[in-house]
């Protein structure tokens, strides 16, 4: 949907030091979709 693989995603989470585990970005992807595409936006 934004032009990343699960994997890609974490791999720039990680590298960027943004320490959000899956229970987190799930809640922020269905509850939250803005600050979700701020996070996409972060790590592109």
């Amino acid at each position: 949907m934004h032009g990343l693989t699960y994997s890609e995603f974490i791999g720039r989470l990680a590298k960027k030091e943004i320490d959000l585990n899956r229970k987190v970005l799930a809640d922020l992807a269905m509850n939250h979709p803005k600050a979700f595409e701020a996070v996409i936006k972060q790590v592109k």
